[in-house]
């Protein structure tokens, strides 16, 4: 390489000391780093300040050689170093993979291919974030607390991914059947309210907890529900298989007019899982609750600790509603306690009390399915004649017409479209959803046997929360194995998030008291003015907030008339909210007061709920032996005094309900009982003879052998012994077990 200042050989004859400017006053030689060449500069009185000038250039241009040299060199080794961790993470995510596909192989599942440009290293991480730019934030939003004029009369209807524009005949008030649809709802806040007005909170008041129970998202059908077993008879009929004949009669093996696209139909439906749109209602969930609560959340590096349970889609609805709430970064803000939900083995479990509750899987507490059976065998008869016009060789029956029904709401809220919805006309939707309700109101609620003991175990632990104590004692379905301990059950948390299923929801609202839905429903005619409607309450993604609020004084009542505090101290109440509506407490227990807001006082309700542990007959009502009643006679939640049975009540034709099941397919009117072998002390939900699963109800479970065991129940995170009973039966298609 060159000098800096390269010696021009041309001036070699002009004396060394000597410059055109004048003498030399200093003689430097500079030697370039690169190089043995050595240039001279010369100093004068005139040119000094340039040759300075020239120096300090070069010894700039040194430096940054320098400098580059030394970053090339740290790139290098970063490079190194890279490559080094990327090569260590291939060998190791192979031989993970590995691994996996020998198991997954061995159980017989086939391998899950991916598309090429899924094979790409994630070059570009994005935790921890790089180059963020500013990331400040205000304080969280309370609206809860802040709203002047909660739930006003809608002014929009939000943008929705599914498609609902279906036309229904006798639909002449515009009504919406995909809010009619039971439990299988794509989930909307209650519209007709409990009751009462929504008020804003008085001021000088505040929100200091709350306690949210929230159902899963929608999902696929479980396994074996009805929905899946008509789906089955319609694949059967249209592929023309010899195998497949059973249950059809002569004819073409063809569908016409509104039947024909079933000509080409495929079961498109999963199982278990949440459908897309069942993660999106659980994240905007937790957006909801961020937006009212999250003021209470302890902004000061505390984690708070949430409950759900180890199925899949109970612990994706917990991560997709964290994230709502906190962001993707939820794990920084929260952590879940997972509760084991297991068929094969009961592990205490107050986020699934049925398990821990083998009556309420047995015919014990058929009740509702039953009633259900015989309201579908009124609504759907003109239903049955209409489908067989159009596919007579398949034999339609009542159960397949209302598994047909089940199977719009299936696909709506998986697919975003079904050809199923348009088959059935308005009537016959409002009946469909009148259906559920007498299905939750005789399997899960206050004429079920078991309603009450199914949710007491949430309820003692609710109230263990508002009294500051952990639960050490045995009682009901508790685990007091994590309820003993503070780190898994925290007692001055403001923020108390719980995931469970829908049955186990409305047999906790049950096991409150909340008389105001025991209502008896008729199983032979449609009661409009009534306060279950299953659709409002537990549809997906269903939620109920628990509010605690804390006034300087006692508030009047009397809200119509005005904020006015009464002479007093400090005064706590809760408010209950199920889908964004009020529950008035005082409907149900007249010592909290006809107060407008529906509030009772703190106090006051914990006085009530004392009672509620020994109300429920826990030890009796799940594990007793009592024989079966009729739907009706049941009106408490409990089973009858001393084991009594009774007659069942005359509806207004004076029939009866039902104590047999009708079957799966074929005639309508065709009766059978049901065909389970279940543990008496453990999981009943085991296939049962229930047909259908009544249209895959998530209410409607096992109709199993009745339990005979009065063991009581485990406490800690072991397993119940299991003696099993069976009861002889034949058991028909349309078998299920349907939870949540």
């Amino acid at each position: 390489m060159e000098d800096a200042f390269p010696f021009d050989e041309r001036r070699g004859a002009q004396d060394d000391d000597q410059t055109a400017a004048g003498p030399c006053i200093k003689k430097t030689a500079l030697r370039d780093a690169t190089s043995s060449t050595r240039a001279w500069t010369c100093t004068n009185s005139s040119s000094s300040s340039r040759e300075t000038q020239k120096v300090s250039l070069h010894n700039n241009q040194v430096l940054l050689h320098k400098v580059l040299f030394t970053c090339k060199a740290l790139l290098l080794s970063g490079l190194l170093v890279f490559g080094a961790m990327m090569w260590k993470r291939y060998v190791l995510a192979s031989a993970a993979g590995l691994v996996l596909a020998q198991e997954d192989a061995a159980a017989g599942i086939l391998e899950e291919r991916q598309a090429a440009s899924s094979n790409v290293p994630q070059y570009f991480q994005t935790q921890p974030e790089f180059l963020p730019g500013p990331t400040p934030t205000g304080p969280a939003a309370f609206l809860a607390q802040t709203n002047p004029a909660p739930f006003a009369g809608t002014t929009y209807i939000p943008n929705s991914p599914l498609e609902t524009q279906v036309p229904i005949s006798g639909n002449t008030d515009n009504g919406n059947i995909f809010q009619m649809q039971g439990q299988l709802s794509h989930y909307f806040p209650n519209p007709s309210g409990f009751g009462v007005s929504e008020y804003s909170l008085p001021a000088n008041a505040s929100i200091v907890q709350l306690n949210m129970l929230s159902r899963h998202g929608a999902r696929y059908p479980t396994t074996g529900a009805g929905a899946t077993v008509l789906a089955q008879k319609i694949l059967n009929f249209t592929s023309n298989s010899p195998a497949a004949a059973s249950g059809f009669t002569s004819g073409s093996r063809t569908f016409t007019g509104p039947l024909a696209f079933l000509n080409t139909w495929k079961n498109q439906l999963g199982a278990e899982i949440l459908t897309p749109v069942g993660k999106q209602e659980l994240f905007d969930s937790g957006t909801l609750h961020q937006i009212m609560y999250g003021h209470l959340y302890p902004n000061n590096g505390s984690k708070i600790y949430a409950r759900t349970t180890t199925q899949d889609r109970m612990i994706q609805s917990a991560e997709y509603f964290m994230a709502g709430f906190f962001g993707l970064q939820w794990t920084q803000n929260a952590s879940l306690i997972v509760a084991i939900e297991n068929t094969t083995g009961t592990w205490n479990n107050t986020l699934a009390g049925y398990d821990n509750c083998p009556n309420s899987n047995a015919p014990v507490s058929q009740g509702g399915t039953n009633a259900t059976r015989e309201w579908y065998n009124i609504y759907l008869a003109d239903a049955v004649n209409r489908l067989n016009s159009y596919g007579p060789a398949f034999n339609w029956s009542t159960t397949d017409a209302y598994n047909a029904q089940s199977l719009c709401a299936y696909e709506t809220v998986a697919l975003g479209y079904s050809a199923f919805c348009g088959l059935f006309n308005y009537p016959e939707w409002e009946s469909y959803e009148y259906s559920v309700d007498i299905n939750f109101a005789g399997n899960d609620m206050f004429q079920s046997p078991t309603g009450r003991a199914v949710g007491i175990g949430y309820v003692v632990e609710i109230l263990a929360r508002l009294q500051h104590h952990l639960i050490t004692t045995p009682t009901a379905q508790i685990n007091t194995t994590l309820d003993g301990m503070e780190s898994t059950f925290p007692l001055n948390q403001a923020l108390n998030f719980d995931f469970s299923h829908d049955t186990n929801i409305a047999s906790i609202l049950t096991a409150f008291g909340l008389t105001q839905f025991a209502q008896l429903l008729p199983a032979d005619s449609l009661q409009r003015n009534r306060s279950l409607i299953v659709s409002h309450m537990e549809p997906f993604g269903a939620r109920l907030d628990m509010e605690i609020i804390e006034t300087p004084q006692p508030l009047d009542g009397n809200r119509k008339a005005g904020t006015k505090y009464n002479s007093g101290g400090t005064t706590r109440y809760i408010h209950f909210i199920l889908n964004q509506r009020t529950i008035p407490l005082g409907a149900s227990f007249s010592q909290c007061g006809q107060r407008d807001d529906g509030w009772c006082e703190l106090t006051t309700f914990m006085n009530l709920q004392a009672t509620k542990l020994q109300e429920a007959q826990y030890e009796y009502s799940c594990f007793g032996k009592y024989p079966s009643n009729a739907y009706g006679t049941i009106n408490n939640g409990v089973p009858l005094a001393n084991g009594a049975s009774a007659s069942a009540p005359a509806y207004a034709s004076g029939t009866a309900a039902r104590t047999t099941t009708p079957a799966s397919s074929g005639s309508a009117t065709t009766t059978s009982r049901a065909a389970a072998a279940a543990t008496s002390t453990g999981s009943a939900r085991a296939a049962s003879g229930a047909v259908g699963g009544v249209a895959g109800s998530s209410s409607s479970r096992a109709a199993s052998a009745s339990a005979t065991s009065t063991a009581r129940p485990a406490t800690t995170m072991s397993t119940r012994a299991s003696s099993s009973s069976s009861s002889s039966s034949s058991a028909r298609a349309g078998v299920v077990t349907q939870i949540g």
